[in-house]
């Protein structure tokens, strides 16, 4: 199985900066697309950016400029760098994985457990 475990949410003032890291391990022989999602209470989970394994990122309007996403393959781990936060960027913060268990191609998708971040004003 894969098991992708984030670090790094917490409580920061507007303006500050936070960093997300996700770390997948188990089966891997390979990781397509990487990304970020945010939960806010009573939303819907959104989109926030992805990674694909060759590095073309890609943002939703709302935190480009303000936020980095980045991977490094040799430790299949993907990281977002948050920097300006404002209150609306509260959220749980969840990674995913497009996983390659084997030789097959086939891939698998998986989601971290989740990370809250929380903007105070």
């Amino acid at each position: 199985q894969v098991q992708l475990v984030e670090s790094g949410g917490g409580l920061v003032q507007a303006g500050g900066s936070l960093r997300l890291s996700c770390a997948a391990s188990g089966s891997i022989f390979s990781i397509n697309a990487m990304g970020w999602y945010r939960q806010a209470p009573g939303k819907q989970r959104e989109l926030v950016a992805t990674i694909t394994s060759g590095g073309t990122t890609n943002y939703i309007n709302s935190v480009r400029g303000r936020f980095t996403i980045s991977r490094d393959n040799a430790k299949n781990t993907v990281y977002l760098q948050m920097n300006s936060l404002k209150p609306e960027d509260t959220a749980v913060y969840y990674c995913n994985a497009d996983v390659v268990r084997d030789r097959s191609g086939r891939y698998y998708h998986y989601w971290g457990q989740g990370t809250q971040v929380t903007v105070s004003s």
